[in-house]
């Protein structure tokens, strides 16, 4: 569901409280944050900034820079090293406060990022990035409406983008600092910082609607059916009140098939020790079977739980796009 309206993104400057992950401090200025943004719930602001670019995609693509840039201008400019993602997408752009390094930015984002347990991919500064790196960065289909010239001439600029693996999907994040070097007085003297967090998902996530006849067909035709609306926080067992809808058509499909019984499996990725991976889907697979028996007076000789863990995986784990599809719970006919 979107809670804003990012169709018209502003660029203007007015006054903020800011609460900072790395750094504590607070304070008040004479600017504010624009109307209908924020801070990405798990990376914060550098101390004293503010908000003057903001949009969020539910789904989209990016092509998150693991080298600099090669080629000149037109087609043949490009990142050396890239890769594609694919999911929900935030992007802010701050401005700090005056005459901040960028170096001061951007060192201080990455060792909260490392302590967060996120993973450097790639990191460049000044030349070693390229000369048009923020040509790239800053094109024309991703710059902010009244934002445009931000980054138009920039000096000192900075970059580094990392990961954080996780069982629910893999986070991203990509950084650019550089100074604002041009005649724009507004800007000028500023360390613009452009932050952008991609949370890993499929597609077909929460798009393709699950109904207790469609369930019933799939069952009856393959013996099994893989669910992905089924929502867990990290790392936890507790069912997230955003899988109602879907427990509210396998209760339907059990209520009206009483002799129906099945296997309620977890299934996660690769991604962490093998013992902690079974631990967790038998854990996540308990709590299906006990959401359905509580809240839905299922009889519980209809349902046996099962953890797999990565044992019986759908797609490669080599990719995001396949780790997404690995993650799930089965309903498995017995």
């Amino acid at each position: 569901m979107i809670v804003f309206d990012y169709s018209k993104i502003v660029c203007y400057s007015l006054k903020v409280f800011l609460l900072v992950t790395f750094i504590t401090t607070t304070s008040f200025t004479q600017e504010q944050d624009i109307e209908g943004s924020k801070d990405h719930p798990l990376i914060s602001r550098y101390t004293d900034s503010i908000i003057i670019g903001y949009e969020v995609k539910e789904f989209d693509e990016f092509n998150l820079p693991l080298g600099g840039q090669i080629g000149g201008y037109g087609k043949d400019l490009k990142f050396s090293k890239s890769q594609r993602l694919e999911g929900k997408i935030a992007r802010i752009l701050y401005k700090p406060p005056k005459n901040r390094s960028t170096f001061e930015i951007h060192h201080s984002y990455q060792l909260a990022l490392q302590k967060a347990g996120f993973k450097i991919l790639f990191t460049c500064s000044k030349d070693e990035c390229g000369g048009l790196f923020k040509n790239i960065i800053w094109s024309d289909e991703r710059a902010f409406e009244k934002c445009g010239y931000a980054f138009a001439e920039v000096k000192n600029q900075r970059y580094l983008s990392a990961r954080l693996s996780r069982l629910e999907g893999d986070i991203y994040v990509s950084l650019y600092v550089a100074e604002h070097d041009s005649i724009i007085e507004k800007w000028s003297g500023h360390s613009l910082t452009l932050l952008e967090i991609i949370e890993i998902k499929s597609l077909e996530e929460g798009l393709v609607t699950i109904n207790t006849e469609s369930l019933s067909e799939i069952i009856s035709r393959t013996g099994h059916v893989a669910i992905y609306d089924i929502y867990f926080d990290i790392d936890k067992a507790e069912v997230k009140s955003e899988s109602e809808p879907v427990f509210d058509e396998i209760a339907g499909l059990l209520q009206q098939n009483p002799d129906l019984k099945l296997y309620v499996v977890g299934h996660t990725d690769n991604v962490g020790e093998l013992a902690y991976n079974m631990k967790l889907s038998q854990a996540r697979a308990d709590a299906v079977v006990k959401f359905l028996i509580s809240e839905y007076g299922i009889d519980e000789n209809q349902l046996l739980s099962y953890g797999v863990g990565p044992l019986v995986p759908v797609a490669s784990n080599r990719t995001e796009e396949g780790r997404a599809k690995n993650r799930r719970v089965e309903l498995v006919e017995r």
